[in-house]
């Protein structure tokens, strides 16, 4: 027993952190699946139709995951201004009535026939690869105030605030937080970054005071049991499905929130599905995967080659890591309610597609670092 135990010990540390993210991710993407495939039963002419969809979406994520993984970044770099330029183009027309799509009074999407395209997601990827290049040709400006401050933060200021506009307030604080995240690990100096990020989060409540609908959801969410039945009824609901789940919940199938009790079970709210049915050990190890999938990429942050896949990582990780913290905070009450998709598990294309580039950007890089570089021997 002893030796077997060892043995497996020596195997896992042979494993490179590469393959301990990809296993993590492929648990994630599994747990989705199932808990779909239970959550779907709310479409009564069409048990099977999520699962389907889903499956559907999960090849092209994969191909889009295994092309970013193998492309060659160096050479991807070079497209970044033309990407980026792109991205906004979408974002800008997703905003004129009559090509954007309006659902539940925002406009985030353009309809492509078959499918629609969510223009913000396409911009979580491309401000990391936008931010990363920038700074990684301004290494020698970046405590400077126009290279190191201004110009970085007015990208990210100009994506946060158009996908502000459809209006997207947590997609646009999600990426305002990233954005900043980088520009103080790329070097960017605090007497810079302190007093903007209190002008933004002051920027930001102001914003959110003035709009109804997101004023009414801090409210509701600071008394849920009074708003069960009107504002904080989504989140009453939720709370209630961890309830019943208890310790191993009530078994795949025999959950009752999502059906027609729980709103968007299938996407923003499926994390209480899952506890429903499958209790607090499943949403315990979906927490555990996200922590090994943050925790593989970070710890070999320190064998990257330079500054610019240094920052490619890093955002990528703090993208689908921030997400996964902001969904799973808003569906247990703690934080207010947000339309926040749970990476690799909530239903949802466009999104699926990005969580599994940023781990194809990821891999691809932590792979070049893994691999033994040959150094000409110094002549005696």
């Amino acid at each position: 027993m002893t030796a077997r135990l060892a043995d497996t010990l020596r195997y896992l540390r042979s494993l490179r952190a590469g393959s301990y993210l990809a296993l993590a991710v492929a648990a994630l993407t599994v747990i989705g699946l199932v808990a779909l495939s239970s959550a779907g039963r709310s479409f009564s002419s069409d048990p099977y139709f999520i699962l389907r969809r889903q499956l559907v979406w999960l090849v092209v994520a994969l191909t889009a995951g295994a092309c970013a993984a193998l492309v060659d970044l160096e050479k991807a770099r070079r497209l970044t201004w033309v990407g980026a330029a792109g991205v906004l183009v979408l974002l800008v027309l997703v905003l004129i009535p009559g090509i954007g799509v309006t659902v539940n009074g925002a406009r985030r999407w353009l309809d492509l026939g078959p499918m629609r395209l969510q223009p913000s997601d396409l911009a979580k990827v491309v401000l990391v690869f936008a931010m990363a290049h920038f700074f990684a040709e301004n290494q020698r400006h970046r405590e400077t105030f126009l290279r190191g401050f201004v110009y970085p933060g007015m990208m990210v200021g100009l994506f946060a605030g158009l996908v502000l506009l459809e209006p997207d307030f947590g997609t646009a604080f999600l990426i305002g937080a990233v954005g900043f995240c980088l520009m103080f690990l790329a070097g960017a100096r605090w007497l810079y970054l302190v007093p903007t990020g209190i002008t933004a989060l002051s920027l930001f409540s102001v914003a959110v005071y003035l709009d109804p609908v997101r004023l009414r959801r801090i409210t509701s969410f600071l008394d849920v049991e009074a708003n069960k039945g009107d504002s904080a009824y989504q989140l009453w609901q939720g709370l209630l499905a961890f309830g019943a789940g208890g310790i191993e919940g009530v078994g795949l199938g025999n959950g009752r929130q999502q059906l027609a009790y729980l709103p968007e079970a299938h996407t923003d709210f499926i994390f209480p599905v899952i506890g429903e049915e499958l209790g607090f050990v499943v949403t315990g190890i979906i927490v555990l995967l996200f922590l090994v999938l943050f925790a593989c990429g970070t710890l070999a942050l320190r064998r990257a080659p330079n500054l610019f896949q240094f920052l490619l990582v890093t955002g990528s990780l703090l993208f689908l890591t921030f997400q996964a913290l902001i969904n799973m905070g808003v569906v247990t009450g703690l934080l207010p309610t947000k339309g926040m998709s749970l990476p690799f598990i909530s239903y949802g294309g466009s999104n699926l597609v990005v969580m599994f580039l940023f781990t194809g950007i990821v891999i691809n890089c932590l792979r070049s670092w893994e691999e033994p570089v040959l150094r000409k021997p110094r002549e005696l």
